[in-house]
């Protein structure tokens, strides 16, 4: 269930978020269960590192879990 919490969107924007959560829904669904997902280039700490450190470069990589 969805449920819009603030605002008043028009048919039109709820057509267009309930198109993209199913279409979503659908990809997942696909995907056999325990099947390994790539890993998001965002989340890579390499991409924040540059290709010559410095010497601060490991605050640049220190990513606290």
């Amino acid at each position: 269930m969805i449920k819009v919490v603030r605002g008043n969107p028009t048919p039109e924007e709820l057509a267009a978020t309930l198109a993209v959560v199913r279409a979503r829904a659908a990809a997942a669904a696909t995907e056999p269960p325990g099947a390994p997902r790539p890993r998001d280039t965002w989340s890579d700490p390499s991409r924040i590192a540059g290709p010559r450190p410095g010497p601060t470069a490991w605050t640049r990589t220190y990513w606290p879990s």
